[in-house]
């Protein structure tokens, strides 16, 4: 199999499409990772916990371990997390994905590169804004014609294929690629 890079397998996410309506994204029509996912029984735990519970993030649970973030992301908050699923880290290439495991400060940038501080829903997204993230570099987010993507620092596009995950520090929105802070 030929390499790709980590940058090349991010840009490759394929697109799906999420509700649009005036006052941003609708998660109406949007496939929400494992049932187990609802509002309403997430409200009570922390990011960390709303992850930890649903089997599409233990890739992304990992790697909050290894990077030592669980405290702070367990933490008062409120955050706003941009969270790959375990389909959008299977796109980066396994040898790539194990040199981020194994650099902790390289694993933390790229994770803290996917929250932001404060808590934005959905009904707050505009149909562009550009957002610093909670490692000090900007993203894009975009919502137009029945779908709304993120823009990291190396201009590679993911979809929020899910929206509006609550949970007692913040809120989840679920992404299907991983996000790459620039390189300068």
């Amino acid at each position: 199999m030929r390499k790709h890079s980590f940058r090349r397998m991010v840009a490759a996410a394929a697109m799906v499409a999420i509700p649009v309506t005036a006052a941003g994204v609708s998660t109406a029509g949007a496939s929400t990772p494992s049932s187990s996912m609802g509002s309403g029984s997430t409200a009570k735990q922390n990011i960390v916990q709303v992850a930890a519970g649903n089997p599409d993030f233990s890739t992304l649970v990992t790697a909050v371990k290894k990077a030592g973030l669980v405290k702070a992301l367990s933490g008062k908050g409120p955050y706003t997390v941009f969270a790959p699923t375990n389909e959008a880290f299977a796109k980066v290439p396994a040898a790539t994905l194990d040199a981020l495991l194994a650099d902790k400060a390289a694993l933390t940038n790229v994770l803290t590169y996917h929250v932001l501080k404060g808590k934005v829903p959905a009904s707050k997204l505009k149909p562009t804004q550009t957002v610093t993230t909670l490692d000090g570099k900007d993203i894009t987010i975009d919502v137009a014609d029945g779908k709304a993507t993120i823009t990291d620092g190396q201009g590679n596009t993911v979809n929020i294929t899910t929206t509006d995950i609550k949970a007692k520090n913040g809120i989840i929105h679920v992404i299907d690629g991983v996000l790459l802070p620039p390189t300068s």
